[in-house]
């Protein structure tokens, strides 16, 4: 019996992912619920079970006393108590204040007994089950997770995740993505609470994280430390500014996040359904973080406040929508990049509101500016013409 026991645990234990101790755990629980039932109390009632081979027994303890009244004591009190007379029937060394020990059959245990013990194993598999699950995904907590959507459940999406369905709600998605059941989709795990009925995860498509465990997916360097995403500011659905630098010389972080033709970024791109990606040059200068953050648009200069967390941007007259974006877009996810206030002037709104003598720069129109009084005075030459979505060519500086 204990052979078959023990391949049945293996067997058992391996489909459904639950540890040898916790399947033993069940089966000593089940036969101390059946003793409880049987008896009318497992108090004095013991399962010793061999870890290694799966032999087991159960043993009941009784105190021998000097009478009892086996009519009007409770049952209770009957199971935990044998009388000195009856004591000695099995040995006479027996004294009043001994213990004794009984084997118990499991075949003594009647149906009901039988019953209960049958449901206590079943409720702890089922509860280690949903442990293993709970466990699998807590684990992928800011992480990405693949399934495929399910259903709708009002404005939200069930999708299966394999084990288990996680919850996309309206607030994390998409407006623009069109999602339906059957389209398989990854995720950012944002949160898994243990549950009665199982974990409830909940997921999003529009933290700004899924850029980031994406892109960590696609690009080695990203993987094994070489490069690293430093900030990362999106709007869903529309377009993401990512800065990332390299700990290596010899490593170009913004080509190593591009790919060959575009492959990396494009796959990236692929999965986030079209939205843009513009990737920077992270700089320690916030000066020239803020002129890498506002591609495609070229600066004439930028002078930043590190203390107050603010700056001033000049830009060409012919750069100024470029630089602010449709609705303030490009200037908005700027701002969320760096961490700064920018605040951003046409180079004849600068020249007439006397704004070059306000930041004490030595304005020459058809020379270059004295970088000596400026914190940084970026390339007034290169144009912009077209909207860069992915591929970035390093800014030059000067």
């Amino acid at each position: 019996m204990s052979k078959e026991l023990l391949e049945a645990i293996a067997v058992l234990g391996k489909e459904k992912n639950i540890s040898k101790d916790s399947l033993l755990e069940a089966i000593e629980n089940s036969l101390l619920s059946a003793c409880k039932n049987h008896f009318g109390t497992s108090d004095n009632c013991q399962v010793l079970i061999d870890r290694e081979t799966c032999d087991y027994k159960v043993v009941r303890t009784k105190e021998v006393v000097e009478d009892y009244d086996p009519d009007n004591d409770p049952q209770e009190e009957k199971a935990l108590k044998i009388s000195v007379a009856e004591a000695k029937l099995i040995d006479p060394t027996y004294e009043v204040g001994d213990y004794i020990q009984f084997p118990v059959e499991s075949r003594e245990f009647g149906r009901i007994a039988t019953g209960v013990a049958k449901n206590v194993i079943l409720q702890k598999i089922r509860e280690e089950e949903r442990k293993v699950v709970y466990y699998d995904y807590f684990e992928k907590e800011h992480n990405i997770v693949s399934g495929i959507i399910q259903r709708a459940i009002g404005r939200n999406f069930a999708i299966n995740l394999g084990k288990v369905d996680a919850i996309l709600s309206e607030n994390e998605q998409v407006k623009t993505e069109g999602l339906k059941p059957g389209d398989r989709i990854k995720a950012y795990v944002l949160e898994v609470k243990d549950a009665p009925k199982g974990p409830k995860i909940s997921v999003s498509r529009t933290h700004p994280d899924l850029v980031r465990r994406l892109f960590e997916a696609e690009v080695s360097e990203i993987k094994d430390g070489t490069v690293e995403i430093m900030s990362i500011a999106r709007e869903a659905g529309s377009r993401t500014k990512m800065a990332v630098a390299s700990y290596d010389a010899n490593v170009d972080p913004v080509g190593s996040c591009v790919g060959l033709n575009g492959s990396r970024v494009n796959a990236v791109v692929d999965e986030l359904r079209g939205e843009k990606i513009d990737i920077i040059n992270w700089d320690e200068n916030p000066a020239y973080l803020i002129e890498n953050a506002l591609s495609p648009a070229k600066v004439i200069c930028v002078v930043a406040d590190e203390e107050e967390r603010e700056a001033t941007v000049i830009v060409p007259d012919y750069q100024l929508s470029l630089a602010i974006g449709k609705e303030g877009q490009n200037a908005r996810l700027a701002a969320k990049l760096t961490g700064y206030k920018i605040d951003i002037k046409s180079e004849t709104q600068a020249r007439d509101t006397g704004l070059f003598d306000e930041l004490g720069i030595d304005y020459q129109p058809e020379g270059a500016l004295d970088l000596e009084e400026v914190e940084y005075v970026g390339n007034e030459e290169a144009s912009a013409d077209e909207d860069v979505s992915g591929l970035q060519d390093e800014q030059t500086k000067e």
